[in-house]
């Protein structure tokens, strides 16, 4: 990597893992549907005037945006709002690295290796560890709620995955923008039902500099700009050295949470995060040990 991609790569990694910390504040004056319609409306708009439609059969771009947009941040704003703290909600969602795995198995037949299924049962020990550490702190509904939001969070954006690969190459800039429609109108009417038009109107009349940052930075910084280095990065650079550098997210999210939302961890639930770290990581490079161990002793 040179240090120009070393650079795109920090700075996707800082936003991304600021991100958890950000939606932590604007849940503070924005109920977390409503949240979700403000973003994606502003992801949305003005980019579509400016960008071409991707070439995407739309069931294709309707599903992506269902499961990516409307899916993963319903469950994940839901989790934040009732008590999930932003820097376990950072590292709880890469479980959908092994929900991808599994999900592309089933639908496209890859083959699980043995460092999946290690990883996978590794990482699922500290999901489990840390699951039974925040009940100790916490009451277990607020828990249990926030945990089961975020794995469901982690599941809707693995299915976002199996159908972004399945559209194939396109313009990452467009897919984000344009796929940013959908769930609009799905967000207001989730507001209205669960959170009711007075608040809706509260909060949009009473809105603060902090929550109307807190949208600009969600659709710009995190989306627009996040999504769009990503994208170059994926695209000059080999693929199986870009896609482990998203396992320093919850590390950004973690220390962020702690510095500037004070959200200290016990030492039970520091060593089931540091399990499901390895877990990640033995997914993401355990093969890649394991056959170099066979080629350093055969």
């Amino acid at each position: 990597m040179s240090p120009r991609h070393i650079l795109i790569a920090a700075t996707v990694i800082l936003l991304w893992g600021m991100n958890f910390v950000v939606i932590k504040i604007g849940l503070k004056g924005i109920p977390p549907f409503l949240l979700g319609a403000l973003r994606f409306a502003l992801v949305a708009f003005p980019a579509i005037l400016f960008l071409p439609r991707p070439k995407v059969p739309f069931k294709l771009l309707f599903a992506y945006a269902m499961f990516i947009s409307l899916g993963q941040f319903a469950f994940l704003f839901s989790a934040m709002a009732v008590g999930m703290p932003a820097g376990l909600a950072s590292l709880v969602l890469q479980a959908q690295a092994f929900f991808t795995v599994g999900l592309s198995a089933m639908v496209f037949g890859d083959k699980l290796r043995a460092s999946n299924l290690t990883g996978m049962l590794v990482a699922s020990m500290g999901l489990v560890l840390l699951g039974s550490a925040s009940l100790g702190t916490t009451t277990s509904q607020v828990s249990v709620a926030g945990f089961v939001l975020t794995l469901c969070a982690a599941l809707s954006w693995a299915s976002g995955n199996v159908i972004n690969k399945k559209i194939g190459v396109t313009n990452v800039l467009s897919l984000v923008s344009w796929s940013a429609l959908v769930p609009i109108l799905p967000f207001l009417l989730l507001s209205y039902l669960f959170e009711g038009g007075d608040i809706m109107l509260h909060s949009l009349s009473n809105m603060s500099w902090a929550s109307g940052l807190t949208i600009v930075y969600l659709a710009v910084a995190a989306t627009l700009i996040g999504y769009t280095l990503w994208g170059k990065l994926l695209s000059s650079l080999p693929t199986h050295l870009v896609a482990p550098l998203t396992l320093m997210v919850p590390v950004v999210g973690l220390t962020a949470a702690w510095l500037l939302l004070d959200e200290a961890l016990s030492q039970k639930q520091i060593a089931g995060a540091a399990i499901v770290m390895a877990g990640l990581l033995i997914n993401v490079f355990g093969q890649k040990l394991t056959d170099r161990l066979r080629l350093a002793f055969s």
